[in-house]
């Protein structure tokens, strides 16, 4: 077997702590002597053992003189756990392969730096691509301070997400839902707008629960929200973020009494709330992974922004017409098609009845697809 037949046995086992281990990166590491796995081992919880130590652990003794497959450069700095340079070190480590240094500040190629100095060959860059499709979100966060944007709708053959009279349930099938619910459960918050909230009443939350508990965020520019809605039922279960200008603030006491938080934007009231100011407050908060669910509007604010990083568009095989009815995506929009974002290196799956097309998001000013966050 090769270093890249390793390196992606490697990334499968990375994958294992998706949802658990942010703002962390994924890391998955591979222990090899002789040509043969010894040791393998992933980061499995935020603030838990990383990668490395996990798969030493596991080789014990056979480690002395190997080879360790890790999809991230090893760290050298005390955070949550000790560094991972000393383990390897310790542990008799020949070779070191990594698919990519790791851009934090505290690391940026001391690791590799520092193994080298112990007389332990590194060599940089196998798998470098998937590596950073595989921690784009993370990689976003470091060099942004935003968050990494999912993109999601469901919606007819003929582009509609609801009828002209507003009905849209269920327009994809159980299966297509469960899917969604897998997605929420992966994320630091799901946003939805005031629309939303007043048309549907949703709930918000993963069901059953995933890896991490979303909150539920809404944003209203104009400061109205029903006065009874389910995510104030539930928010024992999630937490409820609203997002409005800062002069419509008193008017959510009774929200913030039952345990909410109301977030208020400078600007002028009665324009449309700013999304890079509220991308850097979630930023601020090491929000890594957020999904964006609608309406119309909000995705369009989003799309405006140029700040989709991966698109999640769940298709069924129904028609609905209608002028009136609504699309997934308002706002201002393109000029002309060359400004258009496309979605690249997408996939379709079939789930049930419907097709999921799932893929990054290329700005073409720039060229740059959402996982390529090398800056």
């Amino acid at each position: 077997m090769s270093d890249l037949d390793f390196m992606k046995r490697a990334f499968e086992l990375a994958e294992r702590g998706r949802g658990y281990v942010e703002p962390n990166p994924l890391v998955g590491a591979v222990v090899v002597r002789d040509g043969r796995i010894v040791g393998e081992g992933w980061h499995r919880r935020y603030g838990e053992a990383h990668a490395e130590v996990n798969a030493l652990d596991v080789a014990g003794a056979a480690a002395r003189g190997s080879t360790l497959y890790v999809t991230l450069e090893p760290c050298r700095h005390h955070g949550k756990t000790p560094p991972c340079t000393d383990a390897i070190i310790r542990a008799g480590i020949r070779r070191v392969v990594t698919a990519m240094l790791d851009p934090f500040p505290q690391v940026a190629g001391k690791g590799a730096e520092l193994l080298r100095a112990a007389g332990i060959a590194v060599d940089i860059g196998v798998g470098e691509i998937a590596a950073r499709r595989m921690n784009a979100p993370y990689l976003k966060l470091l060099r942004t301070g935003r968050p990494y944007i999912h993109a999601k709708w469901a919606m007819t053959l003929d582009g509609k997400t609801a009828t002209r009279s507003g009905h849209s349930k269920w327009i994809t099938s159980e299966a297509a839902r469960r899917r969604v619910h897998e997605l929420r459960g992966q994320m630091d918050a799901i946003i939805v707008g005031r629309g939303t909230l007043v048309a549907d009443n949703p709930q918000l939350t993963a069901r059953p629960p995933g890896p991490r508990t979303p909150a539920r965020i809404v944003l209203t520019a104009s400061g109205e929200l029903p006065e009874s809605f389910r995510l104030l039922e539930t928010i024992k279960e999630a937490p409820v973020l609203v997002f409005t200008w800062k002069s419509n603030t008193s008017r959510f006491d009774r929200l913030v009494e039952r345990g909410g938080e109301v977030i208020g934007l400078n600007g002028l009231a009665g324009a449309n709330l700013p999304i890079d100011a509220i991308l850097a407050e979630l930023g601020r908060r090491r929000m890594t992974n957020v999904l964006v669910e609608g309406g119309a509007g909000v995705l369009g604010a989003f799309f405006d922004a140029r700040a989709i990083d991966e698109v999640h568009a769940f298709v069924a095989p129904t028609l609905i017409g209608g002028e009136d009815a609504p699309s997934p995506m308002a706002g201002t929009g393109v000029g002309c098609i060359s400004e258009a974002l496309r979605v690249a290196e997408w996939q379709c799956e079939q789930i049930g009845d419907d097709l999921l097309i799932h893929g990054r998001v290329v700005d073409p000013t720039t060229e740059v697809a959402g996982w390529d966050a090398s800056g």
